[in-house]
C-alpha cells in the first residue's frame, strides 16, 4: 500500500534517521516506537505527505486514502458536533454526485455499441461499487455509533462544538477520521484524551477495521492489544520487528545484548590496533604493518548501541509521618455547579449541606458519595471524562465548595499532582536547580539519574523552566512531588506526558510507597498491579469495586462493545444491559457495579458472572502454568541434548535417564495443556 525507500531526515548536524525502508501492507497494525525525539511524529507527517524528507521516497498509490490524526490540530467552533462529524462524508457526497452524473449521461446516450459507451458503463460500475462499499445508507447510524463509542451522549450531537473542551473536540476529529474509513490510518497518541471505555471501543474498532494502522502511543496496553508489527526508530535507523509490541520488547532486549557484545568486541579490537600503532609507530621494520593497521582503523564503522534504559532505575519516596488509619472519609458528599454560586465553606473537616432546598438547580456532578480510604491503600478513580473524578479530588484538596461531610485524617500530608501544578514552578530556575532545592540526603547524588529517567538527560537538565513546554513542566512537577515527604498522594492523570520508561519508574515508586495513593488515570497498564480498589464515576454516582483495574473491566464489560456497521444500533440512554447481552456503546455499564457500602451486587446475573469470571481466571492461570512447565522442560531437553552429543557424556546413564524421564513428562504435560486449552476455549465461548 505504502512503500518507503531510503528515507533520510536532517534537522541539524546529525540525521534524525537515515536509509529507512519498509512497506505498509493491508491490515498491518504497526506500533511506531522509539524514545522521545527519535522522530516518530515526523515519520507520520512524512507518510501522510505533510512533510518532505531530506532524501528518499514515499510511494502511495493514487487510489489509497490516508487518514492522519496529529497530536495537536486547529479545531473549528462554528458547527454542532453532528455537523462537524458529517464532514467526514464529504468524499462520499462527491462520489454520489459523480455516480448521478454518470447515470444521467448513460440515460441520455443511445450509442450503446460504441467503445466510449462501454467505457462509460465500466466507469459507472466501478464508482457505484465503491459507493456501495462505503455503506452510504447507514452513514448516519454509523456516525452516531462512532461518536457514542468515543464517549458522547446522543444529546451532545446537536450541541455546538464550542461548548466542548479541547480534549472532546479532538474526539470529534478522531471520529471524522474513523468515519472516512481510509485505507491507511496514521494515529499520533490517539488515547491522550480518551477514557478507558472509549479506548477499549477504539481497540475493537481497529481490530475489525480493514484499514492498515500506524500508531504512536505511550499506552502500553493499547498498542499491545492493537499491534501485530512494531517499527522501532533507534540510533537513526528503522528496525522492523514483525511481532506485536510485547514480543518486540523481548526481542529488543536480546538485540541490545547482541549490540553490547559486538560493541565491546569492536572496542577491544580498536584498542589493540591503537596500542600496536603507538608501540611501533617509529620502528622502520614495522612501518608497513603500522600503515595497514591505520587503514584498517579508518575503515571501521563504529557500532552504535541504544542508550541505557533508565526504567531499571529505582526511586523511593522520602520517609514521611505515619497518617491516621483513614486518610479520607466521604459521607453523603454532593457537588452541584449552580448558575449563581452560593457561599459555602471550603472542604477539610466537616461541612454540612446548606443547599438541600436548591436540589433541582444547576448541574449535578455527583451525589450520595460515601467512601472510606484506608491508610496504605492505592485506589483508582475511573470513568468517562466529565463525570466528576477531578472534581472529587478538588473537594478533597479543599479547592472548591461541596455539600456533605468530608474528613481528612490525622497527620495527613497531601502531595497533589494536577496539570496546573506545572504552572506553579519557579521560572527563573533551571530544571536541575528545581529538583536540587527539594532533594534531601543521598538522593541529591542521584539527581542526574532521576532527571534522565524522566527525559531530562544531558543538556536538558540545564534548561530554564520558563522555556519548557507544558508537557516538560508537568514531568518536572511530577519529579518534584516524588521527592517531597508526603503520606497521601493524589495524582490526576500523572502519565499524560510520560514515556513508557518514565511510567515504569513512577509506577514502581508508587508501588513501594508506604503511604496512601489516589490515582485518576485511564492508563490500564499503569494501574494494573498498582491499585487494589477502583471507584467508578458515572451517572452522578460513585461506585466501589474491590480488586484491580482488570477486575473492574471484567465486571463492567463482560461482553464486547458494539462498534459499527452490523452491530447493535439501539441507543440505550441508561446503564442497563441490553436485551442482546451487550452494553450500551461507550458506557461504563453500571449494571454489575457494587454501590458504596454494600458487600456485593445482589443480583443473580451478577453472581453468575462473578462465578464465570472466577472459572475463566482459574483456567487461564492453569494454561499459563502448564505453558511455563513445558517451556522449562523443553529448555532442559535442549541442554541434555547438547550434553549427550559430547562423546565424553555418551555413556552417562544419569543424563540418559533424566532425558527419558523429562521427555515422558513433557509428552504428558503437552496432553494436559491441550485439555486445559480446550476447557479455556469452551469457557470463553
Amino acid at each position: 500500500m505504502i512503500s518507503v525507500e531510503g528515507l533520510k531526515v536532517e534537522f541539524g548536524v546529525k540525521p534524525l534517521f537515515t536509509d529507512a525502508s519498509f512497506v505498509i501492507n493491508p491490515r498491518d497494525r504497526i506500533a511506531l516506537v522509539g524514545k522521545n525525539g527519535a522522530g516518530k511524529s515526523t515519520m507520520l507527517k512524512i507518510l501522510c505527505g505533510q512533510q518532505r524528507p531530506t532524501a528518499g521516497s514515499v510511494s502511495v498509490p493514487t487510489d489509497t486514502a490516508v487518514g492522519y490524526l496529529p497530536q495537536v490540530m486547529n479545531l473549528q467552533d462554528s458547527t454542532t458536533v453532528r455537523q462537524e462529524a458529517q464532514k467526514a462524508f464529504a468524499n462520499i457526497s462527491e462520489l454520489e454526485a459523480r455516480v448521478k452524473r454518470l447515470e444521467r449521461e448513460m440515460s441520455e446516450r443511445t450509442d450503446y455499441e460504441s467503445q466510449s459507451y462501454m467505457e462509460l458503463v465500466d466507469r459507472y460500475t466501478t464508482e457505484h461499487e465503491r459507493l456501495l462499499m462505503m455503506g452510504v445508507d447507514g452513514r448516519e447510524a454509523d456516525l452516531e455509533r462512532t461518536l457514542v463509542g468515543l464517549g458522547f451522549e446522543r444529546s451532545d450531537l446537536e450541541r455546538p462544538t464550542s461548548e466542548f473542551s479541547g480534549g472532546w473536540r479532538m474526539r470529534i476529529e478522531l471520529a471524522k477520521i474513523l468515519l472516512m474509513r481510509p485505507d491507511v490510518l496514521l494515529l499520533d497518541e490517539p488515547t491522550n484524551h480518551l477514557d478507558i471505555e472509549s479506548i477499549q471501543w477504539l481497540e475493537q474498532w481497529l481490530a475489525q477495521s480493514s484499514s492498515a494502522v500506524v500508531l504512536v502511543s505511550h499506552d502500553r496496553a493499547f498498542i499491545n492489544n492493537v499491534s501485530n508489527r512494531t517499527l522501532e526508530i533507534s540510533c537513526g535507523r528503522v528496525i522492523d520487528y514483525r511481532v506485536k509490541y510485547d514480543e518486540y520488547v523481548v526481542l529488543r532486549k536480546e538485540r541490545r545484548e547482541q549490540q553490547l557484545r559486538a560493541y565491546e568486541n569492536q572496542q577491544k579490537e580498536i584498542q589493540e590496533m591503537q596500542q600496536f600503532i603507538e608501540r611501533f609507530r617509529y620502528q622502520a621494520t614495522k612501518a608497513v604493518q603500522v600503515q595497514q593497521k591505520v587503514k584498517q582503523l579508518e575503515k571501521i564503522v563504529p557500532i552504535e548501541i541504544d542508550e541505557v534504559d533508565n526504567s531499571a532505575m529505582h526511586l523511593k519516596f522520602p520517609p514521611c509521618l505515619r497518617s491516621g488509619d483513614y486518610p479520607v472519609i466521604c459521607d453523603e458528599v454532593r457537588k452541584i455547579y449552580r448558575p449563581t454560586p452560593q457561599p459555602l465553606p471550603l472542604g477539610r473537616g466537616e461541612v454540612t449541606s446548606s443547599t438541600k432546598d436548591n436540589k433541582g438547580e444547576g448541574h449535578l456532578v455527583f451525589d450520595h458519595v460515601n467512601l472510606t480510604i484506608k491508610r496504605g491503600e492505592k485506589v483508582a478513580f475511573v470513568g468517562k471524562n466529565g463525570e466528576g473524578k477531578s472534581t472529587l479530588v478538588k473537594c478533597i484538596m479543599g479547592e472548591i465548595p461541596f455539600d456533605g461531610e468530608l474528613k481528612i485524617g490525622h497527620n495527613v500530608q497531601i502531595g497533589y499532582f494536577a496539570q496546573n501544578q506545572a504552572q506553579l514552578l519557579d521560572e527563573s530556575l533551571t530544571v536541575f536547580d528545581t529538583i536540587d532545592r527539594v532533594a534531601k540526603g543521598e538522593i541529591r547524588l542521584k539527581i542526574k539519574n532521576i532527571l534522565g529517567a524522566f527525559m531530562f538527560g544531558g543538556e536538558e537538565s540545564d534548561k530554564y523552566v520558563k522555556v519548557l513546554s507544558g508537557g516538560e513542566r508537568s514531568r518536572l512537577a511530577m519529579i518534584r512531588l516524588l521527592l517531597e515527604p508526603v503520606n497521601l498522594l493524589i495524582l490526576d492523570e500523572p502519565t499524560n506526558h510520560l514515556d513508557m520508561a518514565s511510567k515504569d519508574v513512577l509506577k514502581e515508586a508508587i508501588r513501594a510507597f508506604d503511604g496512601t495513593a489516589i490515582i485518576v488515570s485511564h492508563d490500564r497498564e499503569f494501574l494494573d498491579g498498582l491499585v487494589s480498589k477502583v471507584y467508578e464515576f458515572g451517572g452522578g454516582k460513585v461506585r466501589e469495586h474491590l480488586g484491580g483495574i482488570y477486575d473492574w473491566i471484567g465486571e463492567t464489560h463482560p461482553q464486547p462493545l458494539p462498534i459499527g456497521r452490523g452491530g447493535n444500533t439501539s441507543a440505550a440512554k441508561n446503564n442497563d444491559v441490553q436485551s442482546n447481552g451487550s452494553l450500551p456503546i461507550g458506557r461504563a455499564g453500571g449494571g454489575s457495579s457494587i454501590p458504596i457500602g454494600r458487600a456485593g451486587g445482589g443480583s443473580e446475573a451478577y453472581l453468575a458472572h462473578k462465578e464465570q469470571q472466577k472459572r475463566l481466571n482459574k483456567a487461564e492461570k492453569a494454561v499459563k502454568e502448564s505453558e511455563q512447565k513445558i517451556e522449562k522442560m523443553e529448555a532442559r531437553l535442549k541442554e541434555l541434548d547438547e550434553l549427550l552429543c559430547d562423546p565424553k557424556n555418551a555413556s552417562d546413564m544419569t543424563l540418559v535417564t533424566e532425558y527419558t524421564d523429562t521427555k515422558r513428562q513433557l509428552d504428558a504435560e503437552v496432553e494436559r495443556w491441550e485439555e486445559l486449552s480446550m476447557t479455556l476455549e469452551e469457557l470463553k465461548s
